[in-house]
């Protein structure tokens, strides 16, 4: 079991590598075309809070608020694509051992997110140096709503990932609700602890706008409603990553069956 532990870990460690490779040639290219996407996201809300107003952000540093929503909404919708491209049982790459689709998976998850860390480091250091105030009140509370935001956008990839054999159609067009929705249910415009009691209600379906709320908790010491929970986002994750399982289990079967049995 411990041999078999090590293989594993190590055949995730190169397809990783690999993965960050293909996707952008080299991991430099990489880690900057993330830096200016999230670059050019933190720029259009900057615009779009200016035209608006300010009313409803909380007391503190306007660009630390900007970066608790953009940097947790940027890493949860591009772990939901990282999920969702991630190769399956019927793709010809599976035919050559030891691919799986779990390994396949975690490549996409795990390169995307060595990428988008260090592309938020860069960003960061650059408004630190800039002479931003870059000061957390809870640095530890920002560990889990960062790592939940990412987690749970690669549980719903993996349901929309297995899913999709069986409906292609309509899970591509849910999938592209379901993120064009977070731009508005995130809650990255208006603080939790700031919505009216009914307008709540439309928006902790979420996980992420959890883990922003709880992100902006730990960033804000004059920001202290706590109306959302961190333990939403981790048995949401918990429940549909599950239920991502079951489904490549059950799809893994019958693809093998259909492939030995025609």
């Amino acid at each position: 079991m411990l041999f078999g532990t090590l293989e594993f870990c190590e055949l995730a460690y190169h397809s990783v590598v690999r993965e960050v490779r293909t996707q952008s040639g080299n991991a430099t290219f990489g880690v900057m075309k993330e830096v200016g996407q999230m670059a050019t996201f933190i720029g259009m809300f900057y615009a779009l809070y200016l035209f608006m107003g300010r009313a409803s952000v909380i007391r503190g540093d306007f660009m630390m608020f900007l970066l608790t929503g953009i940097i947790l909404l940027v890493v949860h919708m591009k772990a939901i694509g990282s999920a969702r491209e991630a190769s399956i049982s019927s793709s010809a790459i599976m035919q050559h051992a030891p691919m799986t689709t779990i390994l396949s998976i975690i490549a996409k998850a795990f390169g995307g997110l060595y990428l988008q860390s260090v592309a938020i480091l860069i960003i960061v250091f650059v408004f630190w140096i800039f002479g931003m105030d870059m000061t957390v009140h809870n640095p530890a509370g920002l560990v889990l709503p960062f790592i939940f935001a990412w987690a749970s956008g690669i549980a719903v990839g993996m349901i929309f990932l297995m899913v999709a054999p069986l409906a292609p159609g309509p899970v591509g067009i849910f999938t592209k609700l379901y993120m064009r929705a977070q731009m508005v249910t995130s809650g990255k415009f208006i603080p939790a602890g700031y919505m009216p009691t009914a307008m709540i209600s439309w928006f902790d379906w979420n996980p992420l706008f959890h883990s922003i709320d709880q992100a902006r908790l730990a960033t804000f010491v004059n920001y202290n409603k706590e109306v959302s929970s961190m333990s939403y986002p981790i048995w949401f994750t918990a429940i549909a990553l599950l239920l991502g399982l079951m489904g490549e289990f059950w799809a893994r079967k019958n693809f093998s069956k259909s492939k030995h049995g025609g």
